[in-house]
């Protein structure tokens, strides 16, 4: 009995991350962070946590269902779908779910003004209420060598990464990680907000930046995984309305 409820409760868990996983695509859509075959979101799978759920390779963003999902394990195999996955994915991600055993979940996509302003190879200041959520705690990958393919140039990532819930890849784009695809879905959502802020400032004159204290307070109360969790409810349920389908 006792291990009939564990299953079920595993599988309950796995449908629960497989559901915001995919709406986080259809929302990175509609966002507008779709870009080709680039981009890439997973979650790690409950059961097995060395393995990790990812979009199927050349599916657009905008027609990602959840039984498209694809499993792959930390070396990069592909244990469960019907799809490949993109290379840099399983580069990327195996290294930082490998490197942070407390992140469920890690989004990174080519965004307009998230690589724009990664070519600057700086980190975003608090400028603005939403870009104090980052306030000190991101950072940079301050290199450039091509599309990431050699697992040393993942772990290279994961280690920019450290404790962060985000780094800037310079000449390339953002990642985000999180406690959930709520959170890691939110902070790259409002990490390209504040980086088309950070564009859009420094391009009419020189924007004054928040106080230290005060963007530290706000940091505390922007830039918690509640909050994250507590944003990206409206999105969840504006998809579930408008694009059901998802779920299937």
């Amino acid at each position: 009995m006792g291990a009939t409820v564990a299953t079920n409760t595993i599988e309950k868990e796995r449908r629960y991350r497989k559901e915001r996983l995919a709406a986080a695509f259809r929302l990175f859509s509609k966002f507008g962070f779709d870009h080709g075959e680039a981009g890439h979101i997973t979650v790690r799978d409950p059961e097995y946590p060395d393995h990790f759920w990812v979009n199927p390779y050349r599916v657009h963003f905008s027609q990602i269902k959840v039984s498209d999902l694809v499993l792959a394990s930390d070396k990069g195999e592909v244990v469960e779908g019907n799809y490949d996955v993109n290379a840099a994915a399983l580069v990327i991600h195996s290294a930082v779910h490998r490197a942070r055993p407390d992140v469920i979940a890690a989004a990174h996509a080519h965004t307009t003004y998230g690589q724009i302003w990664s070519t600057t190879g700086k980190l975003l200041k608090p400028l603005t209420q939403d870009s104090c959520a980052f306030y000190k705690d991101h950072s940079i990958f301050d290199d450039y060598t091509g599309v990431v393919l050699e697992k040393n140039e993942g772990d290279r990532i994961a280690d920019a990464l450290g404790l962060n819930k985000a780094v800037i890849l310079r000449n390339h784009g953002l990642l985000s990680v999180g406690q959930s695809v709520e959170e890691a879905a939110w902070w790259f959502i409002l990490m390209e907000r504040a980086c088309r802020e950070h564009v859009y400032a420094h391009s009419i004159g020189n924007p004054i930046e928040i106080k230290e204290k005060y963007a530290e307070i706000t940091y505390q109360q922007e830039g918690n995984s509640e909050a994250a969790k507590g944003m990206f409810q409206p999105l969840w349920d504006r998809i579930v309305a408008e694009q059901p389908d998802f779920l299937d």
